[in-house]
């Protein structure tokens, strides 16, 4: 009689281990309807903005500027004004009047109605050859159009408009404040809940602590890093399809840096979300353990918007770990940053991870079997 052979079970090693919790984290996120519904609406709102920017920017009409006569060379002369051209003076006041257009456009030497004949003392002729028509206000902006300024050099040239900058640091900052906060809450609501449940006891029994924490870094920064990269694949097809190309040039390598940065921020704050949940054994004391990692969070999103075209306060913001994901791309869109200043941020922003990973590690092995009362965080540390 023959006996069959004994089949062995192999143990799986440890990156097999934190790949199989990572694709379990990936998979239960994946199957979540909320989640799914909360990417879908972040993506239509990406999606929105910048069909709406694109149409605003195109539904914006030239000011039209009635002609009469010589004026009309003056006025095709000028960008941005749309000349409609008039037979007399009177014609073009009354264009005016009906609001047919901003303004007119005619000879100084043409009465104007309701005005002094041209040459008396009260006329004001111009001596630029041409005069202008409004109804009730002074069109500033058409003056100003019209009129002929001196070459100006600047010595600090900044070519980016103010309120594209705010718009940036604002996407910047609120994507990145976010993205952390939503998947950090995640991974720390998680982790109590496995450890209430005492469910990590099984886990620990299969798979080494050290796996665990790491394949739910990985899963949920997977999924993070996933989401930012739709967003950021959404608005650059968004800009381009609604004819704002010139816009994906100025913004694109700054979007790329962002995403860049904030794959590897984002591990180093899940490190921190799932170290600090697991000092505590009820989902009630996880808004408290966490505060201090939100804030963390808060700060870069509410520096970056305050402080978006202050130079100095974003050079101190790009080398910190926890704004470099907002500070650094923001120095890259304003053309402020040398070639190698993003790589150096970098750099710093690696290794400041695999520190807070480490630290993170000992912090979860030591706490995570440890239920009833807040651990200590020294406790948790010595082991």
């Amino acid at each position: 009689m023959t006996t069959a052979p004994r089949t062995e079970y192999r143990r799986p090693s440890l990156t097999e281990s934190a790949w199989l919790v990572a694709q379990r984290e990936v998979t239960v996120r994946l199957r979540s309807k909320a989640f799914l519904i909360s990417t879908g609406i972040l993506v239509l709102l990406v999606v929105a903005s910048t069909v709406i920017a694109g149409v605003l920017s195109n539904s914006a009409q030239e000011p039209k500027v009635a002609v009469v006569g010589s004026a009309s060379r003056i006025v095709d002369a000028v960008p941005g004004l749309e000349a409609v051209p008039a037979g007399t003076v009177d014609d073009a006041a009354a264009l005016v009047r009906d609001g047919e257009v901003d303004a007119a456009v005619v000879p100084s030497n043409e009465t104007i109605p309701g005005t002094p004949a041209p040459g008396s003392a009260a006329s004001g002729d111009s001596a630029l050859g041409f005069a202008v028509i409004a109804n009730e206000e002074v069109p500033s902006g058409i003056l100003a159009q019209l009129s002929v300024s001196p070459p100006v050099s600047l010595l600090d040239a900044n070519t980016q408009n103010s309120g594209l900058i705010y718009l940036v640091a604002l996407a910047f900052g609120l994507v990145f404040f976010m993205s952390a906060i939503t998947f950090g809450s995640l991974i720390a609501q998680s982790v109590v809940e496995e450890k209430q449940t005492r469910i990590v006891e099984i886990l620990m029994s299969t798979i080494p602590v050290r796996a665990l924490l790491a394949g739910k870094v990985a899963g949920n920064s997977i999924l993070a890093f996933g989401q930012i990269a739709i967003i950021a694949v959404v608005a650059i097809v968004g800009l381009m399809a609604s004819g704002q190309a010139v816009l994906v040039g100025s913004i694109g390598p700054s979007i790329v840096w962002f995403v860049v940065f904030f794959a590897f921020g984002f591990v180093l704050l899940a490190a921190l979300y799932a170290a600090t949940a697991s000092m505590v054994s009820r989902q009630e004391d996880v808004g408290n353990i966490t505060s201090p990692v939100t804030l963390l969070v808060m700060l870069p999103y509410f520096a970056v918007i305050i402080f978006n075209n202050n130079e100095a306060v974003l050079a101190i913001m790009s080398y910190i770990p926890f704004s470099a994901p907002v500070g650094m791309p923001m120095r890259v869109f304003l053309g402020s940053a040398e070639w190698w200043e993003p790589l150096l941020s970098l750099l710093i922003l690696i290794v400041s991870t695999l520190l807070v990973i480490a630290v993170g590690s000992r912090i979860y092995s030591n706490s995570l079997l440890k239920t009833g009362s807040r651990v200590k965080l020294g406790e948790a540390l010595r082991g």
